[in-house]
């Protein structure tokens, strides 16, 4: 379905969410074990697939029955074409993702051992330009949220803060990072998703709960930490509450934290409280769990629904 013609039961429109960060392409290799030193390795299945936080977050979207727009940069390579191509077949709105002349696109080489846990080795081409004069921010105020990872803080920034003039609901995927993009991003945000190393980094502290409400004391909006198999605590007022994850057999975790922050930003864009919204991005973010293959995982919205039926 055309992202302009998706619907939800009552037959209006679909929210429309602008994710805003990076797109790459993984290749992901399963092996028995995840490397540990030199020598060769050989894998037991491969995928090639799309990736990137912002750009998993807007095929999510996609494939939970939301519209979904890109504001992304790749290079003018094969690459990028694959790129823009799979997220365009997922019902992804690729008309403002950016083409770099002469930069290399964003990959990654990924591994997934037996046990669905994996490591990452990715590429970023200084040559794709950081200036995010040409992000279209009017078209913001239209969207039912705004969603920002963290690998692109240039337009992060300029989208949360017109989602915020707009009275947009926004959510950033607030991940580790290696220079003070946290520090700008978490106070623009209105529902920060962190990670647990992001939270660490943020707070100054291993402490998940105290870390919360550090982060808690420094920004005006809804914080949040996901933790695996240990679930996801958020801050509700002055209280750190708890919602455990929901058990299954994990395949492969590549991609599983950026659909979750897909699926919340569509939950809190369709009228979602927010322990609902959480809900269902955990469920979401589940199922991709037991399929390998990165992005491909991701379930549909009946199959969410389904999962969700049976749990109670």
């Amino acid at each position: 379905m055309a992202p302009g013609a998706a619907t939800i039961a009552d037959g209006r429109a679909a929210p429309g969410i602008v994710c805003v960060g990076i797109a790459t392409l993984d290749r992901v290799f399963r092996v028995a074990g995840l490397p540990t030193g030199p020598g060769k390795r050989f894998a037991i299945a491969f995928a090639e697939v799309g990736g990137g936080p912002a750009a998993t977050a807007a095929a999510a979207v996609a494939r939970l029955g939301g519209r979904a727009e890109l504001w992304a940069r790749v290079g003018d390579d094969a690459t990028g074409t694959a790129i823009v191509a799979e997220l365009a077949n997922d019902g992804v709105d690729v008309a403002h993702v950016r083409r770099v002349p002469g930069a290399v696109s964003q990959q990654a080489a990924v591994t997934v051992d037996a046990a669905g846990e994996r490591a990452i080795v990715s590429f970023r081409d200084p040559a794709l330009d950081r200036d995010a004069a040409w992000l279209p921010l009017d078209r913001i105020a239209a969207a039912g949220a705004v969603l920002a990872d963290v690998r692109w803080p240039e337009g992060a920034t300029a989208a949360l803060g017109a989602a915020r003039r707009a009275g947009v609901p926004s959510v950033l995927d607030a991940d580790a990072t290696d220079d003070d993009a946290l520090d700008r991003l978490v106070p623009l945000a209105a529902h920060v998703a962190f990670s647990a190393p992001g939270l660490a980094r943020f707070a100054g502290t291993d402490d998940p709960r105290e870390g919360l409400a550090r982060a808690a004391a420094r920004t005006g909006g809804t914080v949040g930490v996901t933790l695996g198999e240990a679930g996801v605590l958020w801050r509700d007022g002055d209280r750190t509450r708890h919602l455990p994850a929901f058990p299954v057999a994990a395949v492969d975790t590549l991609g599983a934290g950026d659909v979750f922050h897909g699926a919340l930003a569509l939950a809190l864009a369709r009228g979602s409280g927010h322990e609902e919204a959480l809900r269902y991005a955990s469920a979401a973010a589940a199922l991709k769990c037991t399929r390998f293959g990165g992005r491909s995982g991701i379930p549909d919205a009946a199959a969410v629904d389904r999962f969700l039926q049976e749990r109670g």
